[in-house]
């Protein structure tokens, strides 16, 4: 009964993502991604798979989650060059932006979840290895992958009590887990919900996306553009920001952000008429990354970035992070500014965030409701002690949690022969 009902959940989700298509635009491409999928697909794998490699396929729900995968995928591809990596999404959001990712040798939308669905798919691409990230659990992929004994993993994974795993009446997704060859953990209270479900197949590996943006701080580029904006003042990143969070963030610096503060502002939309509103809030000397690319001298006090891509890198530049999602579905990414050692300030919404939840316990993170929280927050971190303090504790959540990326392939070699063939 929980799987008929499960199937016309799904199908009354394909049916009404069709009718969006015709309004929205993001509906309209997850349409369009998958339109023949079945002849695109096949025609596709014959061409690039034609020596028969062997094929491990990464799914991620969006782009969140192939950041967390991402690092897996480059230790397969470095330790195993001839292997073929499979890169689906389910969200547009995540394909669009990664549909080049140099190392993935194929890169689709997944299919919604049927069985006729999920059995041609795998027919298609015959993985020999299937990797999920995080939240992952269609039904039917789980099951066809599970009977054609395809050793599944679930990475990064986090369970709360609330999920439907741990309700009486459930057995459908309940009976997914144990499909599963083996499910890495991102901390030890997800452990304690699966042990009170009597599994076994699961351990505490941490968050791949640790490894991740530690990688990303290493690495990250300098923009001359933005040297020439920042020069000495301190600066404050407001990274993937909505409009509820600006409607915080735009007065704070339109009344209280003092003369020598610089702020780098990142929307998370940075459609024309988002971006335009911005500027008319804003009463201070505001301009464009676009048309900066090329100045030596740039008279303003506010930078707005008209782009998608720069964000992880310009938090080196940063004194303090602004994190948006707060006052919506939850926080975005406060990993990546914590690398850099920046304290973090966000919106009310983060307890699904164990970063976030063990940040804002220890003094690395806070949480403001309104602009006077916000306004405390930024006197306190201006504090020389206070902010050595809460900058330390930032940076050591990331030295202190690397490492989960070693410990999965270390684990997937050890039971997966085919990786050494």
């Amino acid at each position: 009964m929980q799987e008929l009902l499960y199937n016309i959940s799904i199908f009354l989700y394909h049916f009404f993502i069709q009718l969006a298509a015709f309004f929205n635009q993001k509906a309209s491409l997850w349409v369009q991604g998958r339109r023949n999928w079945k002849t695109q697909y096949t025609q596709d794998w014959r061409n690039i798979n034609n020596n028969n490699s062997l094929c491990v396929w990464v799914h991620c729900a969006s782009l969140g989650e192939f950041e967390q995968g991402r690092p897996i995928i480059e230790a397969l591809k470095k330790e195993n060059p001839g292997i073929k990596i499979l890169l689906t999404f389910f969200s547009p959001s995540g394909y669009e932006i990664r549909k080049n990712y140099a190392l993935a040798d194929y890169v689709c939308y997944l299919p919604i979840d049927s069985k006729s669905n999920a059995q041609a798919f795998i027919k298609i691409f015959q993985p020999s290895l299937a990797i999920f990230v995080k939240y992952e659990f269609w039904v039917h992929y789980l099951k066809t992958l599970y009977l054609q004994d395809i050793p599944t993993f679930l990475i990064s994974a986090i369970f709360r009590r609330d999920q439907i795993f741990f309700k009486k009446y459930d057995t459908l997704f309940k009976d997914l887990l144990p499909k599963f060859r083996h499910i890495f953990l991102q901390n030890q209270a997800s452990a304690t919900l699966l042990e009170k479900l009597h599994l076994k197949n699961f351990s505490v590996a941490g968050d791949t996306r640790i490894d991740r943006v530690a990688q990303i701080a290493a690495e990250a580029p300098t923009f001359p553009a933005v040297d020439n904006f920042v020069k000495d003042a301190p600066i404050l990143v407001a990274g993937s920001t909505w409009p509820p969070d600006e409607a915080i963030l735009l007065p704070f610096i339109n009344e209280y952000l003092p003369d020598d503060w610089k702020v780098i502002i990142a929307p998370h939309q940075i459609d024309e008429s988002h971006l335009v509103n911005i500027e008319k809030i804003l009463n201070k000397k505001t301009i464009r990354y676009s048309l900066i690319i090329n100045k030596e001298e740039i008279n303003a006090q506010i930078l707005l970035i008209d782009n998608i891509g720069m964000l992880s890198s310009l938090y080196r530049y940063g004194r303090m992070a602004y994190i948006g999602g707060g006052f919506g579905a939850g926080i975005h990414n406060t990993l990546e500014p914590i690398a850099f050692g920046l304290p973090v300030i966000f919106g009310p919404k983060y307890q699904k965030f164990e970063e976030a939840l063990y940040l804002t316990k220890y003094g690395g993170a806070f949480t403001i409701e309104n602009i006077n929280n916000f306004k405390k927050i930024f006197k306190l971190l201006q504090e020389a002690d206070f902010y050595e303090k809460s900058s330390k504790i930032a940076h050591q959540y990331i030295t202190e949690n690397r490492g989960a990326s070693v410990k999965i392939l270390d684990f997937i070699k050890q039971h997966e022969l085919l990786l050494q063939r």
